[in-house]
């Protein structure tokens, strides 16, 4: 896996170190030498990962740490600190910048490329969601998220430990700052973390009688935990398995004997990062539905019909079964939008899909097809049986009137309905023709009344 890494140094020695160890690894490697000219590649989107030195002359580390996460066009960029400075304030205050990991010079070479594949990982995943939530958002379907990362508070985190009091003091350092369940069963711990709603897992290397990496990699292997992230609780003399938990895709990890600010520091930068992804999947999943239902009914809209009713002919055909499809017109709509304004109009719309709805079953595709008019496919089932239920439609209808404002006006409302059977032929269109024509047959032969269309 390879990547694009910006290193910030003043000194230019510590510079060819580090590129000659990232190049010879396939990296694509750039640098700078202050924070300023880091600050407009990282905007330029010049790089996918930032190991920036703490102390330079002018703007420290720190500043462009947090100028970086502070701007939302690179706040999701990962940044690793390499410095000299080596007391855990010193790596709080740069976790507390937004920094993702902090490296102490001299870097060990194989601390740094692990963490930067892993880091490298996170930017893909990240770069995709981006990715799709622009081309979401130039398409007018969302507002694409621009904001910087949220403040990380209030998780739920899973906490996997089998030791009592190693367990306390690690509640006791998140109490009042997030929700913590203890697990001791790493069995229980895999099933609760998929059903559990968590925001974080923390699981200690340290399990009695179960290796904790195999679970870290069962909770990347589900999907449900896929996305979870994972930060592990390990000893000084477990460098090899650390960074054995990074290259199976744990996010992050902190070193025995825990200092309390680091803990809260790294726990607060992975639910952070976490929840910056979750607004991203948040705003595809809500174009997805944009492009898919139809927002006055709530119903799945033409669009979605089109993409569907082909692949469902296709089933019934292969399994020998029955598929029936009822087209749906509301009579007379036109005089209501003109007798009572198009908010009347939208009132009956929704009403008319509400009480499809009761009628129908789950397993039924209810679609807007356009205007005034329905479908409702019905897997399973043979024509005379759609009758019946396109004529229980049809009454559900009839049988009162529709309330079209907040003043509690009524208006009758009725439906003309066609409904064809799907023939030897498997073609959608051939369906849809043939139901529409029996619509019209039932508007022919004075309306509020269902036409089933011949084999």
């Amino acid at each position: 896996m390879t990547a694009r890494i910006l290193i910030v140094d003043d000194l230019a020695a510590n510079v060819k170190l580090l590129e000659a160890r990232l190049t010879a690894e396939y990296f694509d490697v750039l640098s700078a030498t202050n924070g300023t000219d880091a600050l407009r590649l990282c905007r330029d989107d010049r790089c996918d990962i930032v190991l920036l030195d703490a102390m330079m002359p002018g703007m420290d580390g720190f500043e462009v740490c947090s100028r970086l996460k502070a701007d939302p066009a690179t706040a999701h960029l990962p940044v690793i600190m390499v410095t000299a400075l080596d007391q855990p304030s010193d790596r709080v205050r740069g976790l507390d910048a937004g920094a993702d990991d902090f490296l102490t010079k001299p870097v060990d070479e194989v601390a740094l490329l692990a963490r930067v594949r892993s880091l490298a990982r996170l930017k893909m995943m990240l770069d995709e969601l981006r990715s799709r939530a622009v081309t979401t958002a130039s398409l007018g379907l969302v507002e694409l998220t621009r904001s910087s990362l949220d403040a990380g508070e209030n998780g739920r985190i899973l906490l996997i430990e089998d030791r009592a009091a190693s367990a306390e003091r690690i509640v006791s350092a998140l109490r009042g700052l997030h929700e913590v369940t203890i697990e001791a069963d790493p069995q229980e711990a895999l099933f609760r973390a998929a059903e559990g709603g968590f925001d974080m897992a923390a699981v200690s290397l340290d399990l009695s009688d179960f290796d904790a990496l195999r679970l870290c990699s069962q909770m990347r292997s589900l999907e449900r935990t896929r996305a979870l992230p994972i930060l592990i609780i390990a000893d000084l003399d477990d460098r090899q398995r650390i960074l054995r938990g990074l290259d199976l895709g744990v996010n992050d990890y902190i070193v025995r004997p825990i200092d309390r600010n680091e803990l809260v520091a790294r726990v607060r930068s992975q639910l952070r990062r976490k929840r910056y992804a979750d607004s991203l999947r948040s705003d595809v999943q809500a174009a997805i539905e944009l492009a898919a239902v139809d927002p006055l009914t709530g119903l799945n809209n033409r669009r979605y019909l089109e993409t569907h009713l082909a692949s469902l002919l296709d089933n019934a055909a292969h399994q020998g079964r029955a598929l029936t499809l009822m087209i749906l017109d509301i009579d007379h709509f036109k005089s209501v939008n003109d007798s009572f304004g198009h908010d009347a109009g939208d009132e009956v719309l929704k009403n008319f899909a509400r009480r499809m709805r009761r009628v129908v079953r789950s397993a039924d595709l209810i679609c807007r097809l356009g205007g005034e008019e329905f479908v409702i496919v019905m897997p399973d089932t043979p024509l005379a049986i759609a009758t019946r239920v396109a004529e229980r439609v049809r009454a559900t209808i009839q049988s009162e009137p529709f309330c079209i404002d907040a003043a509690g006006r009524t208006i009758p409302v009725t439906a003309s309905i066609g409904i064809a059977e799907r023939g030897r032929e498997a073609n959608p269109d051939s369906l849809l023709r043939r139901a529409d024509k029996a619509l019209y047959e039932s508007k022919s032969a004075g309306r509020n009344r269902v036409t089933a269309a011949a084999a």
